[in-house]
């Protein structure tokens, strides 16, 4: 899952940034609202944790501005402000969840993931096909039973083919959702980390259409 972190805060931003890179997520973190909403504008994200008391550009008017042009990512407000009317106007113009800083990164964490499960439609917080169960908490995979040991970009990897199950995701899709702006991949890296899991999972279980992308039958 790839995360747009927008935070003025150097000290706070980069240890949010590093904390939930640890927790398993891309991460891209920008310190102004302006750049925010030139990078909502032009790149694909899968979730907006965003600060609100932003120079160049205020935090609701990034918020309101990346729902005027359509965009359904969620929202997670992340601000000092914490007035019940700063919490209903964040909430009404388009803003999925409210936390309050001091945050604590474990809380943040469950709720982008909370946030995720609801956005792809879910509410269970694992993800299953057969015998193959992934749980994004405790970043585990298990086969019949049997944990299962991948590296970070192979389960950021299963993780979105699963989420996507019975959908082709495209090299772009996958490469997007992997990578942040400062992690440039190498030309075959997707090919081997599907080759990875292929050799971990069962060969059947990632299928190619050659000239398409990659999917997990539903």
């Amino acid at each position: 899952m790839r995360i747009l972190l927008v935070e003025d805060d150097p000290q706070l931003g980069e240890g949010l940034a590093v904390g939930l890179k640890q927790s398993g997520f891309t991460v891209d973190w920008i310190c102004d609202g302006q750049e925010a909403d030139h990078a909502l504008s032009s790149e694909q994200f899968d979730l907006l944790v965003l600060d609100l008391g932003l120079p160049r550009l205020k935090g609701m008017e990034v918020l309101r501005r990346a729902r005027a042009r359509g965009q359904t990512l969620p929202i997670l407000i992340l601000t000092a402000q914490d007035a019940t009317r700063d919490k209903i106007e964040g909430l009404d113009a388009g803003a999925d969840d409210y936390l309050v800083k001091p945050l604590d990164l474990d809380e943040l964490s469950a709720r982008i993931r909370a946030l995720a499960r609801r956005s792809a439609g879910r509410a269970a917080p694992l993800l299953s096909h057969g015998e193959l169960v992934l749980d994004p908490a405790a970043h585990r995979v298990t086969l019949s039973g049997a944990e299962v040991e991948l590296s970070a970009r192979e389960f950021s990897l299963l993780q979105m083919l699963l989420e996507n199950a019975g959908r082709v995701l495209t090299r772009g899709q996958l490469e997007q959702s992997m990578y942040g702006w400062n992690e440039e991949p190498d030309s075959n890296a997707l090919e081997v980390h599907i080759h990875h899991l292929r050799r971990k999972l069962g060969q059947s279980l990632i299928r190619t259409l050659r000239g398409v992308g990659y999917t997990i039958p539903a």
